[in-house]
């Protein structure tokens, strides 16, 4: 794995939505053949996302890399969607940003954190495990076989 250089997490801003929408289109494409249509997240609208406050975008030198959808419940921290742009995969971005979210339930008072992935991503059933979630259920959801996953949030230091 190539070291991260110069990573920041921030808040997502409108005037990034298109470049977004291109990571998180050239992240998923190669699952459409895979699952047999777009996934969800390729289709989601950044705009209100962005505007809501749910995304936090992972930057490398000035350059938007990947991002990280998170929605707040009353009682966990949902990630929605995480996304990094297939050219800078496997550098630890994604994993920065699973952390981003800790942070984010943590400072929120939130206990847990969920995310489901799809059954035909086998590279996310493998990765969630080693980063300490636990598959909850597995289920057809919104016309998706979905893998569900929590992980409790780490204390406040």
């Amino acid at each position: 794995m190539r070291a991260l250089v110069d990573l920041e997490i921030r808040r997502a801003r409108l005037d990034e939505v298109d470049v977004l929408r291109g990571i998180v289109q050239r992240a998923y494409e190669r699952y459409v053949a895979r699952i047999g249509r777009r996934p969800g997240p390729m289709d989601d609208d950044y705009a209100a996302r962005v505007r809501s406050e749910q995304v936090s975008v992972a930057v490398v030198r000035d350059e938007p890399v990947g991002l990280i959808v998170t929605v707040p419940f009353a009682d966990h921290l949902l990630v929605d969607n995480v996304a990094v742009d297939p050219v800078h995969q496997g550098r630890g971005i994604g994993r920065a940003l699973l952390a981003h979210a800790e942070r984010i339930a943590a400072e929120s008072g939130l206990r847990e954190l969920r995310l489901y992935t799809n059954a035909a991503m086998p590279e996310n059933l493998a990765l969630y495990p080693r980063l300490g979630y636990r598959e909850i259920d597995r289920r057809h959801a919104d016309g998706f076989d979905r893998v569900f996953f929590t992980k409790a949030t780490p204390p406040q230091a």
